[in-house]
């Protein structure tokens, strides 16, 4: 029957048909498979090396390869022998203690970097006579907080062995090394008054021309900004560093503006947290908003809710309350 025929033309599977070609007879062949396109090669990242010193004199040295400011000291340590703990912090295009240089959280690919390294250990004993001392606190991202400014006619600033620069590294022998910026800030602010304490402190080391010198303490614009509109490293605590452009000139004022309600709120200063914080606040319709993306990935700084909308009025609304 034509039934059985049909049914004894059936194939076991992988075996051939019955015309060895491996498909029945008048039946057109297949199209040949098209050739795939081999996968492209992923873009090289360009490579990346900037040129460095210690702070205080040294041979110039080439560093790559670092995506933090942690791996950053650590490739600083390796050309120069020491240990990355050595490291105080790091000025861009400076060897001088020049806060208004200091590394934060992007690098200009043009930028030199300056290590400034532990120096001499001190002691002073302060007795806080007033609610606030006149300190303004930052940290080097690795575990040291230390003094960014000092203000004129303030409890520190009459007290002529304390100076920009120094790093804290005790108050009342209890080590702070491993504190973030507003950690410290808030010790200093809740110790009582009319009660001494002690500071222990790490000035950085300094070249002959330096030493003696008291940084001043006076604003300028364009802190902590470097190479405006033009391509930076951007650093990250965590995640891969990426290359960026510069900040324009409108987002850098609306980062001094944040920096300065930081220094005026919670007595630090922190151009990465300001520049995070203008961000935030861009991307947010509202001050309610603002708060809540805040405090989802900035919780532990509990900024009061009056501070979140003066940095809202400063980055939305720049021009609000001003003569």
């Amino acid at each position: 029957m034509r039934q059985a025929g049909r049914r004894g033309r059936q194939v076991r599977e992988g075996s051939p048909m019955e015309n060895g070609m491996g498909q029945e007879p008048g039946t057109p062949e297949p199209p040949a498979a098209e050739a795939v396109p081999a996968p492209r090669a992923p873009r090289a990242r360009p490579r990346l090396v900037f040129h460095t010193q210690l702070a205080h004199g040294s041979p110039t040295a080439r560093i790559e390869g670092f995506t933090n400011v942690k791996e950053l000291y650590t490739k600083i340590a390796e050309v120069f022998g020491i240990s990355p703990t050595e490291i105080l912090f790091c000025t861009l295009n400076t060897h001088k203690v020049d806060m208004q240089k200091l590394l934060g959280g992007q690098i200009g690919l043009e930028d030199f970097i300056f290590a400034h390294v532990r120096g001499e250990t001190k002691e002073v004993e302060v007795t806080k006579t007033e609610d606030a001392l006149g300190l303004t606190i930052t940290d080097n991202g690795a575990g040291y907080a230390f003094i960014k400014r000092i203000k004129e006619g303030s409890i520190i600033n009459r007290l002529q062995t304390v100076c920009v620069g120094d790093s804290i590294e005790a108050i009342n022998d209890h080590t702070i090394v491993g504190c973030r910026h507003y950690e410290v800030a808030r010790m200093l602010r809740e110790l009582p008054r009319a009660q001494p304490f002690t500071l222990r402190l790490v000035q950085p080391k300094k070249a002959f021309d330096m030493i003696g010198q008291r940084m001043r303490s006076s604003k300028a614009p364009g802190e902590g900004s470097v190479a405006s509109g033009k391509e930076t490293l951007r650093l990250r605590a965590q995640g891969p560093a990426t290359l960026e452009e510069g900040p324009s000139p409108s987002e850098e004022e609306a980062a001094r503006r944040v920096d300065d309600l930081l220094e005026s709120y919670m007595g630090i200063r922190d151009g990465e947290l300001a520049s995070t914080m203008v961000a935030a606040a861009k991307a947010s319709p509202g001050v309610a908003q603002l708060a809540r993306g805040l405090d989802s990935v900035l919780g532990e700084f509990a900024f009061p809710q009056e501070f979140v909308a003066e940095v809202w009025a400063a980055v939305c609304h720049p021009g609000a309350g001003q003569e």
